[in-house]
This record gives structure tokens, sequence and C-alpha cells, in this order.
């Protein structure tokens, strides 16, 4: 959904839709979004910015983080963005950043496309470590076997090669 910035009056412009899950690409291996993203939310321009709030809603599919696993989460987020115009940001290579200019984005030209935004917010909010139960035991490193369906004997008769050169050493 593209909105022309030029259109935006001094009230806030409300905003509802969904996306279908597969026109949103999040190019993250191992997550997919597995069905519609609703987005709702409101646009209200300023004279140096354009501040853009809403939430988001997504099923996700995420790979457990030990065992690969796929595991389903609901993703709700709350987002508050501004956007300011090229020009009003400064360029210099060398600046102080404070925890509400994470919050700024810079646009180039009179058009924002909220897909993007959203697609943007939800990857800024995937969970870094997505676990299928709280016991995980993951997976061999030798043979690939899933450890939470059956035990391996790979490591049994392994000597790691550190250690190695004392296995013939007799006391």
């Amino acid at each position: 959904m593209k909105v022309d910035l030029l259109s935006l009056t001094d009230e806030p412009l409300p905003f509802g839709f969904k996306i279908a899950s597969g026109d949103i690409d999040l190019e993250t291996k191992g997550t997919q979004i597995v069905g519609d993203i609703d987005v709702v939310g409101e646009l209200s321009k300023s004279a140096a910015k354009t501040d853009v709030k809403g939430s988001i809603k997504a099923p996700l599919e995420v790979d457990c983080t030990r065992c690969l696993t796929p595991v389903r989460r609901d993703l709700d987020l709350v987002f508050d963005v501004d956007f300011v115009d090229k020009e009003l940001f400064p360029d210099s290579r060398e600046m102080h950043l404070e925890s509400v200019d994470l919050d700024t984005d810079v646009i180039d030209g009179n058009e924002l496309d909220l897909s993007e935004v959203v697609r943007e917010q939800i990857l800024l909010n995937l969970p870094e470590q997505v676990l299928c139960r709280d016991g995980c035991k993951g997976i061999c490193p030798t043979c690939g076997k899933d450890l939470n369906e059956d035990e391996c004997n790979c490591g049994e008769d392994e000597i790691d090669p550190r250690w190695a050169a004392l296995k013939d050493l007799k006391i």
C-alpha cells in the first residue's frame, strides 16, 4: 500500500489492510510467514516529519534454534516510526545518536510504501531464539540425528583430537 505524502493533511490518516503471506519476502532462512498479515494504524504529518503508528499481527513459522523443527509463533507488535525528508537528515559521517533516533528513517520522495514499513518492522521484531520446547536437546553435531527423538552413539568411541595423544599414556 503506497501513500502519497503530498495528499496528507493536518488530520491523521487511518489505514488498515491485509498482506498475503506470499507478498512479503523476509529473505530470512528458517522463518516464514504462514498466513495473512493484519496491519492497522495511522499516518500523521507535521512540518518536519511523517509519523507512522500502528500494529501488526502475523502468524510465523520459525525453525527451532537447536533442532530445526518448525515452531508456530504469532507475531503481535506495535510500532511507531518517524520519517524525515532526506534534506532534513544530517549527512555527517560521525554523529551521536540518541535512542529516539533509532526510530527515525529517511524518506526520499513523496511516496511511502507501507508494505515495506511492515516488512522492516517484522524483521526488526523477529525472535532471536526460538525453542520447540524448554528441554530441547538439539541435533547431534556428528550425524545430524534429532536428539529429542532418540539418542545416538556417535560420541561414545570418538576421542577429541586435542586429547588423542594422551590415550596411550599409562599411569
